[in-house]
């Protein structure tokens, strides 16, 4: 299964965990299940269907805007990070 990484900041919306193993053979799959699962976690990243502008999520390193965005296909043993966009002064 793909694990998907939770960052710091999403983890009490995640249950508390770090990292999570889904079942899925894209992108939109396993945030789906992510979602069901964790329903304040979906909320956090998504505007509707769309993710949120400042929510970057990478397979394997790769930013899928450069791939297939949420169709991008994942694989056993993938790594999926969610990477939310941090600003300061």
């Amino acid at each position: 299964m793909p694990v998907v990484r939770i960052p710091t900041p999403l983890r009490p919306h995640a249950g508390g965990v770090d990292k999570l193993d889904l079942a899925g053979s894209t992108v939109k799959e396993l945030f789906d299940r992510l979602g069901e699962a964790h329903p304040a976690l979906r909320e956090r990243l998504f505007d509707g269907e769309e993710l949120r502008r400042f929510v970057n999520v990478y397979v394997n390193d790769e930013d899928i805007r450069y791939l297939e965005d949420l169709e991008t296909p994942v694989a056993p043993g993938d790594e999926v990070s969610i990477i939310p966009a941090v600003a300061g002064g």
